[in-house]
This record gives C-alpha cells, structure tokens and sequence, in this order.
C-alpha cells in the first residue's frame, strides 16, 4: 500500500468530526499555497498584463464603478 492509499484508508475511518477538521485544515492550506503562487506570478511580472489591461479601459472609459 502507498503512502496515499494509506492516508486515504485512514481518512475514510477518522470520525465525523476529526474529518471535518482535516477537511478545513487542508482547504486553509490549500488557499495558502494558492496565495504563494500568486504573490509569485506577481513577483515575477506575470500578471502586469492585467494591470495594463485595465489602465487602457479607464481610459477608453470602459470601467464601470461596482
């Protein structure tokens, strides 16, 4: 048995609760390392695009106030 197929049996007996826990443990991190990959796409310049996307619809005066 792998290390996962064995993490995936013991997750499967954890009681309701505990798995719920794991659950919101893992979604948080999750979230953390899409946060890291985002902050380095910013880093890197990949996402300027966006930037100057939306600098050319201000002033083509496409943007609209939410």
């Amino acid at each position: 048995m792998t290390t996962v197929q064995k993490i995936k049996t013991d997750i499967q007996a954890l009681p309701h609760e505990d798995y719920m826990s794991l659950l919101s443990w893992i979604h948080e991190r999750d979230w953390e390392e899409w946060d890291k990959l985002l902050e380095n796409d910013i880093a890197l310049g990949k996402l300027d695009f966006l930037v100057h996307e939306a600098m050319e619809e201000k002033k083509a005066g496409k943007l609209v106030d939410l």
